[in-house]
């Protein structure tokens, strides 16, 4: 129960009664799960990999500082995979006088934040002087927060100002040099507080895209679109590409009445919230909303929010309050519930507020009252994280808890087939589960355990008591039981779902192969469907579904019993993942996809991505809704979640990885100037058993005018959108029919924009609006993606549909449209201090890729490496160790030689690999292979031999089609 807090008073941190960074005693879990000799490697002879070294955690509170660092995906410890599959080229990360941290370690409850349960936390008296009450040093001076007054400039500026010396500023993602893929804190102040530039204001860029101009006038064509063709043709720099840059941006949420254009999702930026959340946390395809349905109608384009709640922030940003209001909980209208944020208006001298929602006239609760001052806002609404910023967390009080919280629990599932065996699955698995134990949330309330599966299921009782785990076999799958009550999970300080029935939390699943029998055995579909051509190219939709509804009724029952489902699916075959994707996909879950499973380059993947998915900002048992301003209604919610109301969406599992669409619809006219409010309430469970709600909101003006609409249109969202859309539909609608529609709704909104938006021009010009000109290249990269390949196999196009539902904006766009950068000529490539070590990427076109050269391209999940046929052979031995061409190994891990072309080369990959929080894995691609193939497929500007166009005749493809229908 939570009790009052006197004014002032920060909330105290969780005590530690157990922190796995501490030595631990011989009869500890981690001993005895050690003694579990699951299948181990040849390397393993008598226990699974130790543990790395550790290191001693001073005590800390929710205010000190320095943070711990958080775990973050990075080379595996020794031991955990032999020989060359470990890269040899991350250092260990040593704090100044201290021991190497040890790979794993999660930061204590109150160094975090809130999203792992701990942070700065304010009273509702009041913030303490440590608090809330003095405004950010990072920006520095006082910040006008909440409703508007008057009309400043938009303030959004590049970090470096003219003639000021580089500042040392901390890229995304970024770990000390000497751990370049390493650990990251999470502490702002420890860092060089980034400073506004003192010359002119820019505007947001993508990818560092030169400043907006006015609309691209392309040169005049006749009706069939030849004469652009051939221009493009022999002049590809007239086409519109993103433009390199490595610039940083700070963005004000809010300033003065405006409300700023956030950066593109796929920029680098740092956020000073001021009103608004942030961008981070969520995303409308448009800024300014369309007074009617009939306006959004008209401009061909769709009104949603891409939300995602636990993003994680730059370094440099400030964390999320933390607000504490007692027993009484937070502020909230009578009507709607919605929660107090700075766009609620207060009036007959603070004794009353409107709701940005609902309009509904409330009462404020006598200790909340505060007079006005001249401008109308509270005389406290800087000192109150709720009233000056878009995103705040608050204690949850005990009417927002049907049970007590739920403990961390981690339960593990091993395939030990005969095939798993074979493969080195399982090794790997258990391995790198071997590694991770040190990263569970520390303290009394964590559990984990493990089973094993192949044609039975295997309990483990992980009893202290016990000198070996006792294994307890249960022959009956298709009735399950549990042959123990208890100690089939135990506590952390002491190791399948019904397991973990009645306390809810994280199924990890590690799978090799179809599952064959059981409740829902499965068959492979895959090759009856390409038995039969001609059924294959017409129904081949129809193998995406899942095979048996009764996974659907599973998924819902381990959704009501908070079971998160993440599935690690390490095979060489077909295992229908259109079937087994669907318990994560209800569950708040994902899958992982290692194909074809390689024992040498895949076990150190495997090790991080199971570190970070146990490390990154995540909650349990999460509820969430998002509120709209009247006029307009939530449509529908797309992701990985399970809905059993209208209104609220289920997350058994949420992370800071997960993202939610929510279309919107009109139910009412706006009125034209007015403000339209969007809030996110999350309602979740820390790791460390903390009730939070996490609130973000986002006001946007609402026009009549429809130039506005282009203009205020945030492409990356919008594209975004349509990609998640086309996803759900790829199963259900025949392949060739999700094409042209994808096409047709880039047609559209270029269409709408020329007439009704385009003063009179020449017929055969092709304009584009600056918002909207990389959307023709947007739209044929997404029609060339893996999901809408008709030759593709069945498992890589379920699980891209899959991926593709939960991702955020930015590893969206990238996974349609790849980074590829020179690689051969790093060494010419000087960043200064504060620019990116990811040197320019490179338009997708095979006119940028000379067989004299190395290149690499990178989609956020699998990176590509192509080695020209007439590279220079001492390039090759700096690289990778080879002398030739002909001998690009087949498996490939990514080594560290003592040269600096190598040392650069490891140092983009690891940044890349921080950047995406993914390991990667990277194969070698040469000319006259199939990985060869590969590489060229991602080069969406150029047409290939199955018919798809290359990027000029789809331009003109896109200005005959708006053509035709102007005439």
């Amino acid at each position: 129960m939570t009790t009052p807090m006197p004014p002032g008073a920060p909330r105290q941190a969780p005590s530690q009664t157990h922190n796995p960074n501490f030595p631990q005693t011989n009869d500890s879990l981690s001993d005895n799960l050690q003694k579990l000799n699951i299948y181990k490697p040849s390397s393993l002879p008598n226990s699974a990999p130790t543990f790395p070294p550790s290191i001693r955690s001073p005590p800390t509170s929710s205010n000190s500082s320095p943070s711990p660092p958080i775990c973050r995906p990075g080379a595996p410890p020794p031991g955990l995979v032999p020989g060359p599959s470990v890269p040899p080229n991350v250092d260990s990360v040593r704090p100044p006088g201290g021991q190497p941290l040890s790979f794993g370690t999660r930061p204590p409850p109150g160094s975090l934040p809130s999203s792992m349960g701990g942070g700065l936390v304010i009273s509702p008296q009041g913030a303490s002087a440590t608090g809330l009450g003095a405004r950010p040093r990072a920006f520095g001076g006082s910040v006008r927060n909440g409703p508007p007054v008057g009309v400043p400039p938009p303030m959004m500026v590049t970090v470096r100002s003219p003639g000021q010396a580089p500042m040392q500023l901390v890229s995304p993602f970024s770990a000390p040099l000497a751990a370049p893929f390493g650990t990251q804190t999470w502490a702002p102040s420890q860092m060089a507080p980034p400073t506004a530039a003192s010359g002119a204001v820019q505007p947001p860029r993508m990818f560092g895209m030169a400043p907006p101009q006015s609309n691209q006038l392309l040169p005049a064509i006749d009706q069939t679109g030849a004469s652009l063709e051939d221009s493009w043709k022999t002049n590809s720099n007239q086409v519109p590409r993103p433009t390199p840059s490595s610039s940083i941006t700070l963005y004000d949420t809010c300033q003065g009445n405006g409300v700023n254009l956030p950066p593109p999702a796929t920029s680098d930026y740092i956020v000073k919230d001021t009103g608004n959340c942030s961008p981070r946390y969520m995303r409308c395809t448009i800024l300014q909303i369309p007074c009617t349905a009939d306006l959004l109608t008209n401009c061909g384009m769709q009104l949603a929010l891409l939300v995602q709640p636990l993003a994680l922030p730059h370094p440099s940003e400030e964390p999320i309050p933390v607000v504490d209001f007692g027993e009484n909980g937070p502020i909230r209208c009578s009507r709607c519930k919605g929660y107090i944020n700075p766009f609620m208006k207060f009036t007959d001298h603070g004794r009353r507020f409107i709701c940005n929602f609902c309009g509904f006239i409330d009462y404020t609760p006598h200790e909340y009252q505060c007079n006005l001052g001249p401008d109308g806002r509270r005389r406290d609404a800087n000192e109150r994280p709720e009233l000056c910023r878009g995103t705040v967390e608050y204690v949850a009080t005990k009417e927002y808890m049907m049970r007590d919280p739920m403990p961390a629990v981690y339960f593990f599932l091993i395939d030990v087939s005969m095939n798993a065996i074979q493969t080195g699955a399982t090794a790997a698995a258990c391995a790198a589960i071997s590694q991770v134990i040190s990263a569970f949330p520390e303290g009394p309330r964590t559990m984990v355990g493990i089973a094993t599966f192949d044609s039975t299921i295997h309990f483990y009782n992980l009893k202290r008591a016990l000198q070996q785990p006792l294994m307890l076999i249960v022959p009956d799958v298709q009735d399950v039981y549990i042959p123990l009550e208890t100690d089939v999970v135990v506590h952390l300080s002491e190791a399948a779902f019904l397991a973990i029935k009645s306390s809810g939390g994280k199924l990890l699943v590690f799978q090799s192969v179809l599952p064959s029998v059981g409740i829902v055995a499965l068959s492979t579909r895959d090759a009856e469907g390409r038995a039969n051509i001609s059924a294959g190219e017409k129904e081949a939709h129809k193998l995406l579904q899942p095979a048996d509804k009764t996974l659907k009724t599973m998924a819902i029952e381990f959704a009501e019993c908070q079971v998160c489902v993440d599935v690690f699916i390490t095979t060489q075959t077909y295992v229908d993942i259109a079937s087994i994707s669907v318990i994560p996909g209800t569950t708040g879950g994902q899958v992982y996809y290692y194909y074809p499973f390689s024992s040498i380059s895949d076990p150190a993947k495997l090790y991080n991505d199971l570190r970070w998915n146990i490390t990154r900002p995540q909650g349990f048992e999460a509820v969430m809704r998002v509120r709209c301003s009247q006029g307009i209604d939530v449509k529908e919610y797309h992701g990985n979640f399970c809905k059993r109301i209208p209104t609220d969406v289920d997350l058994p599992g949420i992370d800071s990885d997960k993202t939610i669409m929510v279309t919107l619809k009109h139910d009412d006219k706006l009125q034209n100037g007015s403000e339209c409010a969007f809030q996110c309430a999350l309602l979740y469970t820390t790791v460390y058993g903390q009730r939070r709600i996490r609130v973000s909101t986002l006001s946007l003006p609402c026009t009549r005018n429809l130039a506005n609409l282009f203009r205020a249109t945030d492409l990356e969202t919008q594209f975004v959108c349509s990609l998640k859309q086309v996803a759900n539909e790829i199963p259900s609608t025949p392949l060739l029919q999700v094409r042209e529609q994808v096409t047709s709704i880039c047609i559209n909104r270029l269409l709408a924009y020329r007439k009704l938006c385009t003063t009179a021009t020449t017929s055969g010009q092709f304009i584009l609006p600056e918002a909207l000109k990389l959307l023709p290249l947007y739209t044929l990269a997404l029609t060339k993606s893996t999901g809408l390949q008709i030759d593709g196999r069945i498992d890589d196009r379920s699980f891209w549909i899959n991926y593709v539902s939960h991702i955020s904006t930015a590893s969206a766009v990238c996974l349609v449209l790849p980074r590829m950068i020179a690689v051969h000529n790093l060494d010419l490539y000087k960043p200064e201090e504060n620019e990116s070590v990811i040197p320019p990427i490179l338009p997708l076109s095979s006119e940028y890729v000379s067989e004299e050269g190395i290149y690499l391209l990178e989609n956020g999940v699998d990176g590509l490496i192509y080695i020209g046929s007439l590279v220079d052979p001492d390039i090759l031995r700096q690289l990778f160790g080879i002398s030739s061409v002909d001998k690009t190994p087949t498996q490939f891990v990514l080594q560290q030689y003592d040269n600096p072309l190598s040392k650069k080369l490891n140092h983009v990959v690891n940044e890349i690999r921080r950047q995406w929080c993914s390991y990667l894995r990277w194969t070698l691609c040469k000319k006259g292979d199939p990985s060869g193939m590969l590489f060229f497929s991602y080069l969406v500007e150029d047409s290939n031999p199955k018919g798809s166009q290359s990027y000029s005749e789809f331009l003109a493809y896109i200005h005959r089609s708006i053509q035709s229908r102007m005439t």
